[in-house]
Order: structure tokens, then sequence, then C-alpha cells
């Protein structure tokens, strides 16, 4: 089941939430809704890769656990913030933010999993989980067109 709640507030924040599951299809269709067409293939990427390790790593696909998304799209950028019910990082994983420290550990190529870090630093300009590990923050920074940029100077 998804859910999106009646914006009662004026935030620029809206908000989905959805049982662990890996069925993403609807989910990432409804955040994909106003994503530029050039993104839609990397970004559509880069969300489903965070969504599967939050309910596959995070909640353990533990369907009474739910999944939140919060996103905004502002003038500047696009953001969306990643939040699960799971138990977190252990300790030791502080340098999850770090795209030094994560492209400098890729796993073996026939490795099953451990790419998904990389995919994200790769994806988003902005990579950020909180200090317990359950929510991670992604953005994309919008570029001035051509036209735009040479009309500013």
């Amino acid at each position: 089941m998804i859910a999106i709640p009646i914006p009662w507030n004026r935030s620029k924040w809206s908000t989905l939430s959805f049982t662990s599951t890996l069925y993403l299809c609807p989910v990432l269709d409804l955040l994909l809704a106003s994503v530029p067409l050039e993104w839609r293939a990397e970004v559509r990427l880069g969300l489903q890769e965070a969504l599967v390790n939050a309910a596959k790593h995070g909640n353990k696909l533990d369907p009474s656990k739910t999944i939140i998304v919060k996103f905004v799209i502002t003038n500047q950028e696009y953001s969306w913030v990643i939040a699960d019910e799971g138990s977190g990082f252990a300790k030791g994983h502080e340098c999850l933010n770090s795209y030094h420290s994560i492209a400098t550990q890729l796993p073996k190529e026939e490795a099953e999993n451990g790419r998904g870090f990389s995919i994200l630093h790769e994806v988003f300009d902005c990579v950020h989980w909180n200090r317990d590990g359950t929510k991670l923050t992604l953005s994309k920074t919008v570029s001035k067109t051509k036209n735009e940029q040479s009309s500013a100077v």
C-alpha cells in the first residue's frame, strides 16, 4: 500500500510512505513524475537502489515496517529523504558519506552486492546518511541551460 497524505501544511515537501517491498515500480513512477526527462533513467536507477537498500537491508523486507520518502523540487535542486525503520548501520560505517572512501572500496567483480553506494554517488550531487544510518538524503542540482547562462552574462 502507498500512502500520500493530504498536504495540510504549506510546506513544499511532499511525503510518500509504503510497506517494505521490492515491488517499487509504482513508487518510482510517483517519485519521478516531475523529474526532467534527461535525468529520469539515471535518477530512477539511483532511487531504486536507495529504496531497495531501505527495504532489504534496513527493514529486512518486514511488511510491518514502513519506508517514508519526503521529496521536494526547487529551482535549484531536486531532493529526496528516504527513512526506514531498521536498526541502522553497524558501527564503523561513518565513511559512507565520503565518495572517495566508497570508490576505493568497491567489491570484487563477481560480488553480487556492494555497488549501491557507488551508484548513489555517481547519480546524485549530494548523498548523506544520518548518524544512525536510518535516513538517506539525496539531491541533484539543477544546472542552468546554455541559453540561461548566456543571457545572465
